[in-house]
């Protein structure tokens, strides 16, 4: 368990979506927040609300996509304020369309920002926080748990992301640093999901940016292995779909969601 007070936060995707969220409530929480994007402007929109209401956000504009260039990226937030307490993987991004039809790039940039980068950015940080503590986070996703028709490529990195996640909290047992994973289902009012602009599956519902900041902050302090944040019945239609996937794959089915994706496929 850690307490956020003064502690010093890199955090992806911090430009926009859920990312300001958990920027603000980190800050709020007294940690200093250094947000990682690769609008400026967006960076530079969220250290302004940020800042008022009392917080300390710096700014790092980077494309985590340049996966070689992220030992560049630790040594410049480093230099901001010291060796980094807290890692927050939240950047994402998910390009809905039949599997054929992507290209080799989109595949590629979805797995390096949704799950290489995430990887290399622990990788780097992790000596430093095995000799004074930290915590890692990653925001992934339900669709880890449940493959999500016609966004197969955000699907595996998340399920990545997610097993990744489950190995590394057995390796660092019984060390000073802890890791957990959010899996957050359909997010209402901001985040890629909202910018979709379709309404979730009536059953599953949906959940507020505020919440997954706030699963975070309970990840971290609480030191919790993994949260689900959806308003949904989800928990027991997951444990039927470990059971019988294609049982599974009826159920999704029933609420909508293949056809729900295929609405979001960019014509």
């Amino acid at each position: 368990m850690m307490d956020i007070q003064n502690k010093t936060v890199l955090l992806t995707g911090a430009s926009r979506g859920i990312g300001f969220f958990i920027a603000k409530t980190l800050a709020q929480k007294g940690a200093i927040v250094i947000g990682v994007a690769r609008s400026e402007d967006g960076l530079n929109q969220t250290k302004s609300e940020v800042e008022k209401v009392g917080g300390v956000f710096h700014s790092l504009p980077f494309d985590i996509k340049n996966i070689n260039g992220l030992s560049e990226l630790v040594e410049k937030a480093k230099a901001i304020n010291g060796e980094i307490d807290i890692l927050v993987n939240n950047a994402g991004i998910e390009l809905y369309n039949e599997y054929q039809n992507y290209t080799a790039d989109d595949v590629s940039d979805v797995l390096n920002i949704n799950l290489h980068a995430p990887m290399e950015l622990t990788r780097l940080i992790l000596p430093t926080m095995l000799e004074r503590g930290g915590h890692i986070v990653s925001v992934a996703s339900l669709a880890g748990k449940k493959g999500v028709a016609y966004n197969t490529p955000y699907s595996a990195s998340k399920g990545g992301l997610i097993m990744w996640t489950d190995g590394m909290r057995q390796e660092l047992k019984d060390t000073k640093v802890n890791i957990s994973v959010i899996c957050p289902g359909y997010i209402s009012d901001a985040g890629m999901f909202y910018d979709g602009h379709v309404d979730p599956p009536a059953l599953l519902g949906s959940s507020k940016p505020q919440d997954v900041a706030d699963a975070v902050v309970k990840a971290i302090t609480q030191n919790k292995a993994e949260i689900i944040v959806n308003k949904g019945p989800i928990k027991p239609l997951l444990a039927i779909g470990q059971i019988s996937p294609v049982f599974g794959d009826t159920v999704v089915r029933k609420f909508g969601v293949p056809e729900l994706s295929k609405k979001r496929i960019k014509k």
